[in-house]
């Protein structure tokens, strides 16, 4: 139990001391992606290698032990090399290990010292052995994201031995506006899409005059192809909840619930471990270092609607009810969980509230740009080579994380746009203006994107994008709440001119209706997901019209994926007339003669591509 500010500062010196002497460290990537691909196989076998030579340290960092500390990580973030093995104080990153590595792991690099290359990232013929030096990393500046990957996610000691919980007893001493104030100088802005500025946010709630007030964290992360706050509550979950007990402090609330969609168990599991080790060093619960303040947190499990992401539908879903948006104003603030002022953030901005705590709004300022400040977590994924969690500076261009981070397009094509924002996010193209276009809230507003909570799809030349346009509609559609109607007739009125221009059967004035509809939905939807439900549409229309009219006029798809404009065709120079195709359409569209080239009468087609694959030629191909 942690009575005092002095009794936490003890503790940070003798964990860290603690760490010191772990000589050697294993940090085995125990994030969801790299736990899919037998990581933690990994970590029990090399665990019992280290064992076995007398060379392991116990977990207990009380002990001081000296020797190899093996340890669980967070998400390292370069995704698509996984699973993915650190190794400290050389800072060697291994990629793509399998459990066979695990022997020379042990008893080449731990016990000789030397670097396994063939495990390390090379590229051009070059070998980059510390994880600072590949490019990946290089160019990004990992604030929120410091502790993933470099700490044990399971551990409150090392938690503190790195700081932890100091800029929260820092809280403790400070007037609640005062820190209110910190957060506003700082420029902090919420990192769930709106891009509100935080401090103005808590210091509306500080100023209610009810006394009962909530701290909300929004976990439920719906996007596809998002995972920026799942990795964080998995990677650094103290931090999460650090930040959360701050904002209890600046607003005088006594109670927090943490909102995690039930589909990342782990996130969920992480953080009850953490809430429970707070608890027992009394970092949480009544009277927190004898300042007289308590603060609880619990967990709430929400069942995977996509609705549940906006503010007043989370709520509604905490309180038991169906999550459904509701009218404002009254705003969150001043009626919000239980009807009382609250505090709703999402996970990637309540991690960066203790970094401001500890280094100050100045400090936090010289990162970013002007009315943006500070760093942004994105989920890169796509056909981009380097996938994975990164996080750079506000301000950072669309051509930097794209082609120096991500290391451009895969297979040598052509990059062609990329949607931010997910479903409510819209799609920049391969121009000037939009690749050199410093990425915030601003920027991306004035283009008809947004940043969103972070998910960033690179698409390639390959690429259709009246089907991403479609693909997003459907999603948006099948997520709709149902509560009001220009989102739910409207998304599926868009949904069902995007499927008949996708199957070939649009006519010019389903896009003039597709504008206008969408226009209308933009304008009129209830809640904020309603209002970007659009954007997708909106944005492809802008940029990319000659494919729809491609679509509609020529019937023909350019990027050969929708497949009702497809037809399936026999090359009669290279057919020899072996009947296969005809014997397996499920549909007997194909006819000829033994010997002599066959024919598909396109009226039959449905294009199901069975002959492509049973030809032995290589005489049948989709146009």
């Amino acid at each position: 139990m942690i009575k005092n500010y002095d009794d936490l500062l003890s503790l940070e010196y003798l964990y860290k001391k603690s760490l010191d002497k772990q000589r050697k460290k294993v940090l085995v990537c125990a994030g969801t992606g790299c736990v899919a691909g037998g990581s933690l196989a990994i970590y029990e076998k090399i665990k019992a290698l280290v064992k076995e030579n007398g060379l392991l340290v116990d977990v207990d960092l009380t002990k001081e032990e000296e020797g190899i500390g093996v340890k669980k990580s967070g998400c390292h973030g370069f995704c698509e090399a996984g699973p993915l093995v650190r190794i400290e104080p050389s800072n060697y990153l291994y990629l793509h290990v399998k459990l066979e590595d695990c022997e020379e792991i042990v008893f080449k690099t731990l016990k000789e010292g030397k670097p396994i290359e063939r495990l390390m990232y090379q590229t051009n013929g070059e070998v980059y052995k510390t994880q600072e030096e590949i490019p990946f990393y290089k160019k990004q500046t990992r604030l929120v994201l410091h502790n993933c990957g470099h700490i044990d996610a399971e551990s409150i000691q090392e938690y503190i031995g790195n700081g932890g919980y100091k800029a929260a007893a820092k809280a403790l001493k400070m007037a609640p506006m005062d820190i209110c104030k910190l957060i506003t100088d700082s420029g902090l802005r919420g990192r769930g899409g709106g891009g509100y500025p935080v401090g103005r946010k808590w210091s509306q709630v500080l100023a209610q005059e009810n006394p009962v007030r909530y701290v909300v964290c929004n976990g439920d992360e719906g996007d596809p192809g998002a995972f920026m706050d799942r990795s964080i509550m998995e990677g650094d979950p103290h931090k999460v909840i650090e930040g959360m007990l701050i904002s209890g402090i600046a607003t005088k609330a006594d109670t927090g619930y943490i909102y995690v969609r039930a589909e990342y168990p782990m996130a969920v599991n992480r953080l009850q471990n953490a809430i429970d080790q707070a608890m027992e060093y009394g970092l949480l619960g009544d009277n927190i270092l004898n300042s007289g303040f308590s603060f609880n947190i619990q967990i709430f499990q929400g069942a995977g609607a996509f609705v549940c992401g906006e503010g007043s539908a989370l709520t509604a879903s905490i309180e038991g009810e169906r999550g459904m948006p509701r009218v404002k104003p009254p705003r969150t603030v001043e009626k919000g969980l239980f009807e009382c002022p609250t505090v709703l953030n999402n996970v990637e901005t309540f991690a960066n509230v203790p970094i401001i705590l500890l280094n100050g709004a100045d400090e936090y300022r010289k990162y970013g740009i002007e009315n943006n400040s500070g760093t942004k977590v994105f989920a890169l994924t796509g056909n981009v080579v380097n996938t994975g969690l990164i996080e750079v500076p506000m301000g950072t261009t669309l051509e930097e994380i794209i082609f120096d981070i991500g290391g451009g397009i895969q297979k040598g094509k052509q990059f062609k746009a990329v949607q931010i924002g997910g479903p409510s996010g819209g799609c920049l193209i391969y121009d000037e203006n939009h690749l050199k276009l410093p990425l915030s809230f601003d920027s991306l507003a004035s283009v008809g994107a947004m940043i969103g909570s972070g998910g960033m799809v690179v698409m390639d030349e390959d690429t259709c994008m009246v089907e991403v346009a479609r693909f997003f509609m459907s999603f948006t559609q099948r997520e709709s709440c149902g509560k009001c109607i220009p989102c739910r007739e409207g998304t599926k009125r868009m949904l069902d001119i995007l499927e008949k221009i996708t199957e070939g059967k649009g006519e010019m004035e389903d896009l003039n209706l597709l504008y206008e509809v969408a226009d209308t939905v933009k304008n009129t939807a209830l809640c904020g997901l309603g209002k970007t439900a659009p954007n997708p549409v909106l944005s492809t229309l802008e940029y990319f019209y000659d494919e729809y009219l491609a679509h509609v006029v020529d019937k023909v798809c350019p990027a050969k994926v929708c497949k009702g404009l497809a037809s399936i065709v026999i090359d009669p120079d290279i057919c020899r007339g072996c009947s296969k195709c005809a014997r397996i359409c499920p549909v007997e569209a194909i006819s000829g003669r033994i010997k002599e080239p066959y024919i598909i009468d396109q009226n039959k087609c449905i294009k199901c591509g069975a002959c492509i694959e049973a030809c032995p030629f290589k005489a049948i191909q989709e146009v």
